[in-house]
């Protein structure tokens, strides 16, 4: 009799009421692969633009799809030809078959240990966040001393992409709603309000000007971030496909050293170096509350569920 295991589905786009709890075969890993006991999935605003249909043209989904890529939890089974991680291994990463659910398979590539100082719920928000603002920083070629923009530090991405920026001798400056402006001040980012006259207010702080700027919002700032660079190939976003009309780099990717990204990015967070904040954690049952919650743009830090 074939195993199953609880995750959360939808097929076809539309708003949050699309998930659905349901039963699913358990995943089977293949060459290269190890599955995963889920202990928490990090949700991400690419998870809802992807279930929305935001991102179809750029990015398709194949129904009926699990949504969630972030994920900890502990190896439950290897596949083939896989010899450095082991059954009972604690890891954290990214999945390939959609870590809303209570068994998830990734790639051996694409994770790594999870630090004992390192509970769960951090762990699994961390990947696509720690991962990405390494990527878009390889990609802008930054230098210690330079000062960086970047639109939504308060979010998931951008308070982790601020702590690296700081981390490695950049002067940031972050965008946020007035609320979060102490927020980011405890992470030594120059906070400025978002929206209309952005520009304006980034260089009324920015001494010496902007040499890079991150868009992590998706809030239609590209225009003011290229402006205060003066050049697009200065400017990367995460979050903003109209991109490319701007000759902006959408830097969604991933990048060639992953599992030493995510130990590095791991590690910093266990030193106290990197603080991630959780905002929210949830049951699987209430994933479309955490995609609405995402959706609002106003949330401090991670969103997180709990399959267990």
């Amino acid at each position: 009799m074939k195993r199953i295991c609880r995750a959360v589905m939808f097929s076809e786009y539309g708003d949050a009421e699309v998930l659905r709890l349901a039963e699913l075969e358990v995943p089977e890993p293949s060459t290269g692969q190890v599955r995963i006991a889920v202990r928490a999935a990090g949700v991400n605003p690419i998870d809802w633009k992807l279930r929305s249909g935001a991102m179809a043209a750029a990015m398709p989904v194949r129904f009926p799809a699990v949504p969630g890529v972030d994920v900890a939890g502990v190896v439950e089974c290897v596949g083939p030809d896989v010899t450095d991680v082991a059954v009972g291994d604690e890891v954290f990463g990214k999945a390939v078959s959609g870590s809303y659910a209570e068994l998830a398979l990734a790639n051996l590539n694409a994770i790594a240990a999870k630090p004992e100082a390192v509970s769960w719920e951090v762990a699994a928000a961390l990947p696509v966040a720690g991962t990405t603002a390494y990527h878009a920083f390889a990609h802008l070629g930054l230098a210690q001393g330079e000062t960086i923009v970047i639109d939504g530090a308060a979010g998931g991405v951008g308070t982790v992409a601020a702590q690296v920026a700081r981390h490695r001798g950049l002067t940031v400056i972050g965008t946020a709603s007035p609320r979060n402006h102490d927020y980011l001040r405890s992470l030594g980012v120059i906070p400025v309000t978002y929206g209309d006259g952005l520009a304006v207010r980034v260089r009324a702080v920015a001494a010496r000007g902007v040499d890079a700027a991150v868009d992590a919002a998706g809030r239609g700032s590209l225009p003011a971030l290229v402006e205060l660079t003066g050049n697009p190939d200065r400017v990367i976003t995460i979050a903003d496909a109209s991109a490319e009309s701007l000759g902006v780099r959408f830097a969604y990717g991933e990048p060639d050293d992953m599992r030493g990204i995510l130990a590095e990015a791991a590690a910093l967070v266990a030193a106290g170096t990197i603080t991630v904040p959780i905002a929210r954690t949830y049951p699987l049952a209430d994933a479309a509350a955490a995609h609405r919650d995402s959706q609002t743009g106003h949330v401090r830090g991670k969103l997180v569920l709990t399959p267990i």
